[in-house]
This record gives structure tokens, sequence and C-alpha cells, in this order.
């Protein structure tokens, strides 16, 4: 399970996020689908970039061993404004 903390000047979120829905995220991601819609709408801004095709078959064996590593921080930062943002495994 992904752990997403958000400490806010007032305010405190935790949003716990299974392995199933981010299973369920890399199918949306790897749509093509998708990604053409995604590409369409960066091209309405201007030419800047676009988002290359991922495969399925690459984001399997990393969903695999995120489940290996249980407890390990992804991401910790803090703001200048107080903000804060933790992701852990």
């Amino acid at each position: 399970m992904l752990n997403v903390k958000v400490k806010l000047k007032e305010r405190r979120f935790h949003i716990p996020v299974p392995f199933v829905i981010l299973n369920l995220i890399s199918i949306l991601i790897t749509s093509k689908r998708i990604n053409h819609y995604i590409n369409k709408a960066i091209e309405k801004d201007g030419p800047k970039f676009t988002v290359p095709q991922i495969e399925r078959s690459d984001l399997k064996p990393l969903l695999k061993s995120l489940a290996k590593y249980k407890g390990l921080t992804l991401v910790e930062t803090k703001l200048k404004d107080g903000t804060e943002v933790s992701v852990k495994l």
C-alpha cells in the first residue's frame, strides 16, 4: 500500500492507495486511447512535448517489486511555507 501524507498549516491529509488501485491506474496510463487524449490536450497549448507510449509489460515488474519494499520512503519534502509531503510504501 502506498501512503501519501500531506501536512498543511492547519490541515493534515493521509491518503492510503492500495496496490490494486495502482494496478488499475497503470492500465489507464498504458492505454493508447488515454495517451492520445493526453497528447492532444498538450498540443492545444502549443507543441511543448509529447508523452511517450508506455507498455504494460514494462510497468508490471515495477509494481511487483514495490510490494517487496514496505516502509520505504519514496518522497519526503518540506516547503518554505510549512507544507510537508511524504510518500511511503
